[in-house]
């Protein structure tokens, strides 16, 4: 039997967004973002607050990376979501991380981060669910992380996630069924 928790954000898991993002001086900002996800075949959505420096640094540069947290930048990608760029003027500095600047979209890539999607702003939607829509112009992965095919190898990457039950980070892990497959059985 279920037992009623109330309203809970009960989706698991939650990706582990690294939104990063140039303010109007080129200095480099990057936030936690645990509410995002792709939203057609070449755009990303995430709901981040209109205070967040990286949001008002989008908003000027019209541009924004998004990369994904693993078990290893854990400690980092933490404190991207803790530490405010509106309070702390050496946020990026003090994790010693590097970043580089992209060639398709006027945004940093942040070394660390395996898989980084460069993104041009699309639309911001205001309210209650304040959204930065991002078009997607390119994918740069490590080598580190790809399969014998070029393709990003999820079991390589030891993506970290979120969960909002608890508030604990996990890694992704097994593989368990091909999608578009495994309910096959199913269609007979």
């Amino acid at each position: 039997m279920k037992k009623d928790l109330g309203v809970k954000q009960a989706v698991f898991p939650m990706p582990v967004l690294m939104v990063a993002a140039y303010d109007e001086n080129g200095k480099v900002n990057v936030m936690n973002a645990a509410w995002g996800m792709i939203s057609a075949m070449d755009k990303i959505s995430l709901f981040i607050g209109e205070d967040h420096k990286t949001t008002k640094n989008i908003r000027k540069t019209k541009a924004f990376t998004v990369s994904i947290a693993t078990k290893e930048t854990m400690t980092e990608a933490d404190y991207f979501g803790i530490a405010s760029g509106n309070d702390t003027e050496d946020k990026f500095e003090r994790t010693g991380f590097h970043a580089a600047k992209s060639t398709h979209v006027n945004a940093p890539i942040i070394d660390e981060f395996p898989v980084c999607m460069e993104c041009e702003l699309d639309e911001i939607i205001e309210g209650d669910n304040h959204a930065v829509i991002g078009k997607i112009v390119n994918v740069c992965a490590d080598e580190s992380v790809l399969d014998e095919n070029g393709h990003v190898d999820p079991l390589k990457m030891n993506t970290l996630v979120f969960d909002n039950f608890v508030n604990g980070y996990y890694v992704v892990g097994e593989k368990v069924g091909e999608a578009w497959n495994a309910g096959m059985p199913l269609m007979k």
